[in-house]
């Protein structure tokens, strides 16, 4: 016990600074742990030989010479694993849903080109390669229909007999009398969007581990996924393996943008190999496997017609959607998790009375679709904000004021939306306003019309949005999954050293959450940023550890966080007033000193706890206490997240490339935990939405093959596509949540795409093009222009690049996946 020096000044609260990122020196040093990095002694590996048809029966597999090949152990296929797993169901409580049942390896026929047949497992995955060369599997070609518009079809050819239909997920939203609103409207514009399908690109592929400990009779898996809780869960059943004999660990991830964040049947399978062999089982995904077979994303078709009065005012929107689900229902999210959401989110942050929103979600060859940055929310805003666009084009008012007149105000919090979304409070109107100020708009539309006068085709585009982050218990991440979504825990552990010990059900794979949450904790215990550790990615460290996922782990686990830190405080306070002779009410504790308002006695955090776990009798038994406590959030209802978007972009009249000029988010997350991060989660999600606009696209060929399974067809963004980003931060207070947080990592996805469609579209007005389909790369934007040219008179405006348009009838150049 110590007197006090009134000379040092107490550390400044730590929420709100830019504190470095203490993940950061294991990675920029190159001594991160990621599962390749795990090799132990007697490992295998596999390599699997997937499926070269889209839809098929197996008739017969020959091996040939496959086990003549130095290392080879064993070679399985679907019926080697009958008594070692059961499959994985991802059930829904949505009516008329068919859960199609997840297996490691295809049984009888084959859905998509990619889907894993035949694991061959080794001593190096050298031989395993070379022995999948010496295998055949004969197929009896079924037919099929790669495209949404032809599977949802009643004659279409199913892929799953026993669902008796393709169409396995319906759902539909209604409010008011949209067919009055239409009649009684002034101004009607529709479309027919499309956000053609994406994948996720992380840095590290998809990878597992699996290892078998025959003394305890138990398994630990360590996989690059940011849900080991659901994962470990899942795994049970299959395995029929109770929880407390199997463990399920994400070390460090290289990236996921949600296709990482489902089970595998990859996962299933190096669980049941490491088991049956006993010995480690290992699989690495490699970038052409990543590309075929991780999970996908949109591919929606959208058509949506919206109604608004001579005034501006919107009064009815209806929409009709087909979603393209891949093969198979993904597990734990459902088919319902992209789609429902296109249409549930629709509406977007304006009024809207009347309201008519249809989703079907249909089976065809391909990967499933799954979780991806932003889900469903940037098919939704595309066609929501053409649409907003489209109507102020025609009644010739300007897109911003447009906007004005009908996003929801201050007033109208909480505002329950037409499909049933409750937004709490946001910053709708702030962001909007942000982003204008920002780039001084007036000046920035002068810089365009006289850029326009010099023949360059240029463009302004904005976007407003608002998405449902950190949900809670009310609704589930997925409409209609079981799972709970909606709580998370924090253990928060101070030991005799006074060393702290937080632990997660999360699973940071790029958020910076081990930074950010140690100083939440920080603040509210008192104790030294540096004296904690942040424990995550682990399906032992807390009873239910669902994840890293929706915009989630700084709402939730900061409320827990939050939560388990003041139980934590309260008893260090109530050690040290037995310790100091001090009453409690008259303690505090910062910077890891407890303080005495009424003396100039203290004592350091490591005496407190030293005091209580190793001295005995400083404190008496009846009221001695472990420093321990473990606290569970549940926000229920979530909380609304705001942005607007703003850009202008130039169209390239020889090369019809897009260059995007300048580009400024405004953003409601919340109070902010740490401002760098929050910059680097707005710059890189920006970054991955312009891929989303401009590049990015999953294309399969009319025999269901993929024609972009590598990095030189998918094209992915770099360092010279990205402008610099001006960012506002908008900080509005939300008092109903623990901490006042927001979550904001898929803001960028969700904006940047129908933010760069409406600039082009700006750019091209002239000429009467309209962007329906994402990405715009030149190839769309030539056939736009060739398709205008054919049926309209030539446009007012002329360049040479127009002229040669009109006399280019080049059949060979077409719009991709059209």
């Amino acid at each position: 016990m110590n007197q006090r020096d009134h000379s040092v000044e107490l550390r400044p609260k730590l929420v709100g600074k830019r504190v470095m990122r203490t993940e950061d020196p294991r990675f920029l040093t190159g001594v991160g742990r990621y599962v390749d990095d795990m090799t132990p002694a007697g490992t295998l590996h596999v390599a699997l030989r997937r499926s070269d048809q889209p839809h098929a029966w197996i008739t017969s597999i020959e091996v040939g010479e496959a086990f003549s090949v130095p290392g080879v152990v064993a070679i399985y296929d679907a019926t080697d694993l009958d008594d070692e797993i059961n499959p994985a169901i991802p059930t829904s409580r949505m009516p008329g849903y068919y859960a199609t049942p997840i297996w490691p390896l295809a049984r009888e026929k084959v859905r998509y080109v990619g889907e894993p047949v035949i694991a061959v497992v080794a001593e190096s995955r050298y031989a395993a390669e070379d022995a999948l060369e010496h295998i055949i599997i004969n197929y009896e070609p079924l037919p099929f229909a790669i495209r949404q518009v032809d599977a949802v079809k009643d004659d279409a050819p199913l892929l799953h007999e026993e669902a008796g239909t393709n169409t396995i997920i319906k759902r539909e939203f209604k409010r008011g009398d949209v067919d009055a609103a239409f009649e009684g409207a002034a101004v009607t514009v529709k479309g027919r969007f499309r956000m053609t399908r994406k994948t996720a690109v992380a840095m590290e592929n998809r990878s597992y581990l699996a290892e078998w400990d025959a003394r305890n009779q138990s398994l630990t898996l360590y996989t690059s996924s940011n849900i080991p809780g659901v994962i470990r869960d899942v795994l049970s059943g299959c395995l029929n393996l109770p929880g407390n004999r199997l463990r399920v660990v994400a070390p460090d991830v290289g990236g996921s943008f949600g296709g990482k964040g489902s089970l595998y049947s990859e996962e299933i399978l190096v669980c049941a190999l490491a088991r049956k062999l006993r010995r480690p089982v290992k699989f690495i995904s490699d970038r052409l496997e990543d590309l075929s077979a991780t999970s996908q994303a949109f591919d929606e078709l959208i058509e949506a017609e919206l109604a608004v009065t001579k005034d501006g005012l919107l009064i009815g929107l209806r929409a009709d959607v087909i979603g393209d689900v891949g093969a198979y229902s993904i597990y734990p999210w459902t088919a319902a998790l992209e789609t429902v959401q296109v249409v549930s989110f629709l509406p977007g942050p304006y009024r809207m009375e009347h309201y008519s929103g249809r989703i079907r979600g249909v089976l065809t060859p391909k990967p499933p679709t799954g979780p991806y940055r932003g889900v469903g929310r940037p098919s939704s805003t595309f066609a929501m904000e053409r649409l907003i666009d489209m109507a102020a084009r025609k009644l010739g008012m300007d897109p911003v004021e447009f906007r004005r007149k009908n996003l929801v105000t201050a007033e109208e919090f909480p505002y329950r939306t037409a499909s049933g979304i409750i937004w709490d409070k946001s910053a709708f109107h702030e962001c909007l306003e942000g982003a204008c100020a920002h780039v001084d708009y007036p000046s920035l539309v002068q810089q365009r019309d006289a850029a326009r006068k010099a023949g360059r085709w240029v463009g302004i585009g904005l976007a407003s949005y608002a998405e449902l982050t950190g949900i809670g218990s009310r609704i589930s991440v997925a409409p209609g999954m079981p799972i709970n979504t909606g709580t998370e825990t924090s253990k928060i552990e101070i030991d005799a050293t006074g060393a702290i010990t937080a632990a997660f059900g999360i699973s940071s794979h790029g958020q910076g959450l081990e930074t950010t949450l140690a100083q939440v904790i920080a603040d509210e215990l008192g104790c030294k940023f540096e004296d904690i550790e942040v424990k995550h990615g682990d399906s032992s460290l807390v009873p239910m550890a669902s994840g890293t996922y929706a915009s989630r782990s700084a709402v939730l686990g900061g409320g827990a966080a939050t939560l388990a830190a003041r139980v934590v405080k309260d008893k260090v306070l109530r050690a040290a007033a037995n310790l100091m002779g001090q009453s409690v009410e008259d303690l505090d504790i910062h910077d890891g000193i407890v303080t005495s308002r009424n003396s100039n006695l203290t004592m350091t955090l490591k005496e407190v706890a030293f005091a209580v776990y190793t001295q005995m009798g400083r404190i008496p038994r009846d009221k001695r206490e472990d420093l321990t406590a473990s606290e569970t959030y549940d926000p229920y209802l979530g909380t609304a997240c705001s942005s607007t978007h703003l850009a202008m972009v130039e169209v390239d009249p020889e090369t019809y490339g897009v260059k995007v000029l300048r580009y400024v988010v405004a953003e409601d997350c919340g109070k902010i935990i740490n401002p760098m991060i929050v910059d680097g989660q707005v710059h890189g999600a920006v970054a991955q939405g312009i891929g989303a606009a401009l590049l990015e696209e999953i294309v399969h060929d009319d025999q269901g093959q993929a024609i972009t399974a590598s990095l030189a067809d998918y094209l992915v963004p770099v360092a010279s596509s990205v402008p610099d980003i001006g960012i506002v931060h908008i900080e509005a207070e939300l008092p109903n949540n623990i901490g006042g947080f927001r979550g904001m990592g898929e803001g960028g996805t969700i904006g940047a795409p129908a933010t760069i469609a409406n600039a082009v579209s700006d750019a091209l007005w002239h000429l009467g093009a309209s962007v329906e389909t994402l990405p715009v790369t030149p190839e769309r934007i030539f056939q736009m222009l060739r398709d205008r040219t054919a049926s309209s008179p030539a446009p007012a405006i002329g360049t040479p690049a127009e002229s040669r348009l009109r006399s280019n009838r080049n059949p060979s150049v077409t719009g991709q996946n059209e």
